[in-house]
């Protein structure tokens, strides 16, 4: 499963300057067979780099040796439905294959640091979420990350069952000595006062409740203020007839709609503050430069857009192009995706990278950013 200690491990690996091979292929769509000549057709793009005289020898061995080991790997990403993105770099001890819950394109890149975009994009999607269903008389929750669904605690007929929080035990307390209504606002009560404990326990990023419309109205009036915030969204289903898999497609929709609905939000305020003349740089070239002097804040990348450019591992200057870097005169290197470069310093330095997918005026300029500081002006 990926991580975001995953991507922070890779991000962070230093080859000394050797070629660092990244590839991500679809899964568990077709047969093995067709993987297989996906996989295949990816390696010959880089298989001449293996002989290139810009490489020395000991680059050309290590990634003839990353070939060979990727091609002996016959059961790559078995049983895995999603997609597979293999890290290698042989001679500087670098082997890492990371599953992703969907799929995504299939590429193949060859650079001085691994090619992280594709799960960077993959990560900002999935958020670790409480998922509850609850009616009158009942309730029962559920971790989802990634597609996974994990059951932490059922009640029924407020009798505990299998719970994962002491706290649930509270309910077998309870009879039915008092009204209906009295019972279920108790019910309520409690049950939002379990969330609390779980979320104090775990670390998840957002509450999402399922049950009866009218029910959930309800019991959203029992939440304190701290859970509230935490509510991305609910869904209507029934707690006697609903699935498993009922429940993680509904879940998931409402965290795909909370998904695209932050990332109109962060764009908008982003080109509202430039147009105020605030701090925020709007397309490629600003939002390079401010990555380079560590002025952003949240970067906000069109999912997908790649951009050729040049970096400067002396001063880590980014750009489009240019071969000598303007800051310490020293030669650049060119790399097939700067923005990856861009998203890898921003993290690097402490900031928030989103990629998005949702129609946003980002489409015209492919990169924006709220930055920290102005922008001096660039050399």
């Amino acid at each position: 499963m990926i991580t975001k200690s995953t991507v922070d491990r890779l991000i962070r690996f230093d080859g000394g300057g050797l070629p660092v091979l990244s590839m991500y292929v679809t899964l568990g769509y077709d047969g093995l067979d067709a993987i297989r000549t996906r996989l295949n057709s990816l390696i010959t793009e880089i298989r001449p780099l293996t002989r290139d005289p810009s490489f020395d020898r000991r680059a050309q061995l290590s990634l003839r040796r990353d070939i060979e080991r990727i091609e002996g790997e016959s059961g790559l990403g078995q049983g895995t439905i999603g997609a597979v993105a293999v890290f290698s770099c042989s001679e500087g001890d670098l082997f890492e294959v990371v599953t992703l819950p969907r799929a995504v394109r299939d590429r193949i890149v060859v650079d001085q640091t691994p090619y992280v975009r594709p799960m960077l994009a993959v990560l900002d999607e999935y958020h670790r979420a409480c998922v509850l269903l609850v009616d009158r008389e009942s309730a029962q929750a559920w971790e989802l990350y990634q597609k996974e669904l994990r059951e932490i605690g059922k009640v029924q007929g407020r009798t505990l069952r299998k719970p994962d929080y002491g706290g649930w035990a509270g309910f077998a307390e309870h009879g039915v000595r008092n009204k209906a209504d009295d019972l279920t606002k108790r019910h309520f009560r409690q049950t939002a006062a379990l969330l609390g404990e779980i979320f104090r326990t775990r670390d998840y990023d957002l509450l999402i409740i399922g049950g009866q419309h009218e029910e959930v109205a309800v019991f959203l009036d029992f939440l304190p203020h701290q859970l509230r915030r935490k509510v991305a969204g609910t869904f209507n289903l029934d707690m006697d007839k609903a699935t498993t898999e009922d429940i993680r497609e509904s879940a998931g929709r409402v965290i795909a709609d909370f998904e695209r609905e932050q990332e109109r939000r962060l764009a908008q305020e982003i080109f509202e503050s430039a147009a105020a003349g605030g701090n925020a740089a709007l397309g490629i070239d600003d939002c390079l430069w401010g990555g380079t002097i560590a002025a952003i804040n949240t970067l906000l990348i069109q999912d997908d857009a790649e951009v050729p450019g040049v970096v400067c591992d002396e001063s880590g200057w980014l750009a489009r192009s240019g071969e000598t870097c303007p800051l310490c005169g020293g030669p650049t290197r060119q790399t097939p995706d700067v923005l990856n470069d861009l998203a890898e310093t921003v993290i690097d330095e402490g900031g928030l990278v989103e990629h998005v997918t949702a129609d946003t005026p980002l489409k015209t300029v492919t990169t924006a950013a709220a930055l920290r500081f102005s922008l001096p002006p660039r050399p």
